[in-house]
């Protein structure tokens, strides 16, 4: 069957990219597919630039290389070889086609045929394809669901799920993204069915998927509708109501998947840090938002200098945005330095005190009474006081 074309007039901006023409002159039979066809058709940045062909790997390697550019095999077994011209690498992968699924992976079969390649992917807004002069060719109606603002799988929805349950959880990325109306009601319908098969996936996976939704512009709609649809409970069963994560994105608070994360969820977050697989930085910081308290908007330097003694500056800023604290607190706080409590153990070895029991506890004392007195005291304040200790 003939794909739908449209030709697109002007031909968008990244296609007169020299590094890109250079590839497909040297892959005649290529054309751009995926993320770059459908933010180029919105007007939107184009960063990653995907290529198919019906070409055999193999091919696709010696026509590079002919036309003296780098072919490295990144993925053979999946039929992707990188292109590298200019220094700047363009995935380029062979059609194909699924022959089994089990609900995460797919055993696949090169082919020539680019409808069975488009049939095969997950939404009709990525399963459009473009050659070098603005050809749109258009299996599934992507463009006029892009135009729409729909979020709508190609075929049937529960099929598309089944076949890999990961689509549930990039119909709510993209839904946040592209969609400008309610969303698809034969895609939700396959979404609450296909609820337990999330149990199927790994918790890398699932973390990479809600951080992208996370950080999207406005995710407490789409978070709400994941919960509506039971999703958010499989996949995040510490989240709480969302009204924390309402309030920061209503305030402006930035884009940080972490500080959003802290905001959704309830409890100390290291149950949630450990059943996501989080990275050792972003765990650290999840717990520490969770776990630290923000001064108030009235609070006085000598408060927010012992708060910052305590506490790093992005936790505490953090801290502020899920306390809905106001703007000129937070900008006290990212001007203010952090104090540093000015002794440390060779302070207390250079006054005959030996390392142990009673010079963790001297260093304790002292470093309350700094605190104590809003981190004002520098280094020979604090030997002063040592020195009073010490004979006390």
């Amino acid at each position: 069957m003939t794909a739908p074309t449209h030709r697109i007039d002007p031909p968008p901006a990244f296609l007169a990219d020299p590094a890109l023409r250079a590839v497909l002159a040297a892959l005649p039979h290529a054309r751009l597919v995926g993320g770059c066809v459908r933010d180029a058709l919105l007007g939107r940045p184009v960063h990653d630039v995907d290529l198919a062909t019906p070409d055999p790997p193999a091919a696709v390697m010696a026509a590079l290389r002919e036309a003296g550019l780098k072919a490295v095999p990144t993925g053979l077994a999946h039929g992707t070889v990188t292109a590298v011209c200019d220094g700047r690498g363009f995935e380029v992968t062979t059609l194909r086609r699924d022959i089994a699924t089990d609900g995460r992976h797919a055993v696949v079969a090169f082919t020539d045929n680019w409808r069975d390649d488009a049939a095969r992917r997950d939404f009709t807004i990525n399963a459009m394809s473009m050659t070098s002069d603005g050809t749109l060719f258009d299996h599934f109606g992507g463009l006029a669901d892009l135009q729409a603002g729909r979020v709508c799988f190609v075929g049937v929805a529960a099929e598309r799920i089944a076949e890999d349950y990961l689509r549930v959880l990039r119909f709510f990325r993209f839904h946040a993204r592209y969609a400008s109306g309610p969303p698809d009601t034969e895609a939700l319908a396959a979404i609450r069915a296909a609820v337990p098969g999330l149990a199927r996936l790994s918790a890398e996976r699932v973390w990479s998927e809600l951080k992208r939704i996370l950080t999207g512009p406005d995710p407490a709609g789409t978070v709400a509708l994941m919960r509506s649809t039971g999703v958010l409970a499989a996949v995040l069963p510490e989240s709480g109501d969302g009204a924390q994560l309402r309030a920061i994105v209503a305030a402006g608070a930035p884009e940080d998947p972490a500080l959003r994360l802290a905001a959704l969820i309830e409890g100390d977050g290291t149950h949630a840090a450990s059943r996501l697989k989080l990275s050792g930085a972003e765990a650290t910081r999840l717990v520490a938002l969770r776990a630290a308290t923000c001064p108030p908007d009235s609070a006085d330097d000598d408060t927010l200098r012992r708060a910052l003694a305590d506490t790093p500056k992005p936790v505490l800023i953090g801290t502020a945005w899920l306390a809905g604290r106001t703007d000129a607190l937070r900008a006290r706080v990212l001007a203010m330095p952090a104090p540093v409590f000015p002794l440390a153990g060779r302070d207390l070895v250079a006054r005959g005190v030996a390392p142990g029991p009673a010079m963790g506890d001297a260093l304790r004392i002292l470093r309350a009474w700094w605190l104590a007195g809003g981190c004002r005291a520098d280094a020979a304040a604090c030997r002063a006081e040592l020195a009073r200790h010490l004979q006390g």
